[in-house]
């Protein structure tokens, strides 16, 4: 099992449109195996220290390979949407790990 934590920093006035593009893609995630874990949207004063912002949201998802989570991130449906997601975000940092 792989596990991919996304740690995402939306622009300011444009959380609606992330949340409109989270609205279409998180559904895709089963299609390939993958299991929504956490979407945690941390208080400001949650993060008690930081080099690289405070983020908007935290996902941690899982799939059983990598060709599942390829998969998802090369899925149709999913590419439509991300307009929305690149408009929406000014950065993202996307961390791959397993369980030890």
């Amino acid at each position: 099992m792989l596990y991919y934590t996304q740690i995402i920093f939306v622009r300011e006035g444009k959380e609606d449109q992330f949340n409109l593009f989270e609205s279409y893609v998180l559904p895709l995630l089963a299609k390939y195996n993958g299991v929504l874990l956490y979407r945690v949207r941390p208080e400001y004063n949650a993060v008690i220290e930081t080099t690289i912002g405070k983020p908007y949201e935290l996902h941690l998802v899982s799939f059983p390979t990598r060709e599942d989570f390829e998969g998802y991130s090369k899925d149709n449906d999913r590419l439509k949407y991300m307009d929305l997601k690149n408009d929406s975000i000014e950065k993202a940092m996307l961390i791959e790990g397993k369980l030890l």
